[in-house]
């Protein structure tokens, strides 16, 4: 019989999509999750996911205007079940399934690589995206935390 995961710990940080503050969030995601004491890979991993995610608001959702909100609410469970969910308020995404695609972007002229999806996704267990168009775009990674255990 499995045992349903606990959540023991939990943040709520809202910041202005200013690109520095892509910086601050690797910070902010790093420090959080250092009582599940995650080796090297996973740290890299988790700070490479959420570092996207919020790229993809400053650049995508809110072109570039670094005065609009992102939100990063994060929960990890004493299984070591870490979910990072990245929320702008921006202009929304139309297809979603198109936008997971390899390459694709709506940043032509910016040299934009069209990878933030995919990166997401190899570097974490799960992403769910929920979008509506002129309202904004949620991302959640899901990465399972097994650490340097002793």
């Amino acid at each position: 019989m499995k045992t349903r995961e606990k959540i023991i710990n939990k943040i709520t940080v809202r910041f202005t999509s200013n690109s520095s503050n892509e910086a601050l969030s690797r910070i902010i995601i790093t420090g959080f999750i250092m009582p599940l004491n995650p080796n090297v890979e996973e740290i890299a991993d988790v700070k490479t996911a959420v570092s996207e995610a919020v790229t993809n608001c400053i650049v995508h959702a809110y072109k570039n205007n670094d005065n609009e909100i992102i939100e990063l609410r994060a929960t990890y469970t004493d299984k070591g079940k870490l979910a990072v969910s990245i929320k702008d308020y921006g202009c929304g995404i139309e297809n979603i399934e198109l936008a997971r695609q390899p390459l694709y972007t709506t940043d032509k002229e910016n040299e934009r690589s069209g990878m933030g999806f995919s990166i997401m996704e190899s570097f974490s267990d799960k992403i769910k995206v929920v979008s509506t168009v002129g309202k904004g775009t949620k991302v959640t990674l899901i990465k399972r935390i097994c650490g340097n255990k002793q």
